[in-house]
């Protein structure tokens, strides 16, 4: 039974995933239309319309409209709304695996800030089809940051995260001339690599390619994609990270129990 206090703590966490994934819908876009603006009052992405306070409530404000804006009736991209209830379900349930585990405050705002980039990554790179190179090399200097002063990683466990995380990326773009891979798969790799740390970012690029060739291969199926068809492996990627941050270590030591 979950006590007054802890149903008051994960609903504060809900709705901060609801409102973060939110920002990140329209900062996402502003990105994407050159409009680099941090703060300000969000828009229709068709009429450019200021939206008033109440059409900005999250998923409360697209299920009453309907999903159109209110004045010239374009549909808004249902991404917003599974954007933020993503964000704010990830959320959740790292709040509740972290307290039922007694992480420290540290260590779950590290979960909360590395979950969100990962979103942006996911997102970007499904819609747009590029990685925005801004959001992963600030993500690897506050990975290695804080993996180096708070969670007891050596700066060889990050060099060598980083080079086989970036160097593995770097060796197919050359060896492809950029077909198989984008440049920006590059950079993320190193970001990988400095927030898993060596060995799990090998378990992140593992847990990558086999999602991208299951998601891959049913596409397919469903004649969504061809076999020929670009796939952002940005997304993949990115699940992959997230699943090796969380639980990068026990995956290691049960493979290492396995061989025994």
């Amino acid at each position: 039974m979950f006590s007054f206090e802890s149903w008051l703590a994960y609903s504060f966490i809900f709705v901060l995933g609801l409102i973060l994934g939110s920002y990140l819908n329209s900062w996402m876009w502003r990105v994407h239309e050159g409009k680099y603006v941090f703060l300000g009052r969000s828009m229709c992405v068709s009429c450019s319309r200021f939206l008033a306070w109440y059409e900005n409530i999250p998923l409360v404000s697209f299920l009453a409209l309907k999903g159109k804006c209110r004045t010239c009736k374009v549909k808004i991209p249902s991404t917003y709304f599974f954007v933020e209830m993503s964000t704010a379900l990830l959320f959740l349930f790292l709040v509740m695996i972290d307290i039922n585990i007694g992480v420290a405050p540290v260590r779950m705002f590290r979960d909360l800030f590395f979950t969100a980039l990962l979103v942006v990554i996911f997102v970007y790179d499904a819609k747009y089809g590029e990685i925005v190179l801004g959001v992963t090399w600030l993500g690897a200097i506050i990975a290695a940051f804080m993996n180096l002063k708070y969670f007891g990683f050596n700066f060889m466990s990050l060099l060598l995260g980083g080079l086989v995380g970036g160097g593995f990326f770097l060796f197919q773009y050359l060896v492809s001339k950029g077909k198989w891979i984008g440049g920006g798969d590059m950079h993320l790799g190193l970001l990988m690599g400095v927030l898993l740390g060596w060995p799990n970012i090998l378990v992140g690029l593992f847990i990558s390619y086999v999602v991208g060739a299951i998601v891959s291969l049913l596409l397919v199926a469903f004649r969504r994609k061809t076999f020929a068809s670009a796939i952002p492996f940005g997304t993949f990627l990115s699940i992959g990270t997230l699943v090796a941050m969380l639980f990068g270590n026990e995956i290691v030591r049960w493979y290492l129990g396995f061989l025994r």
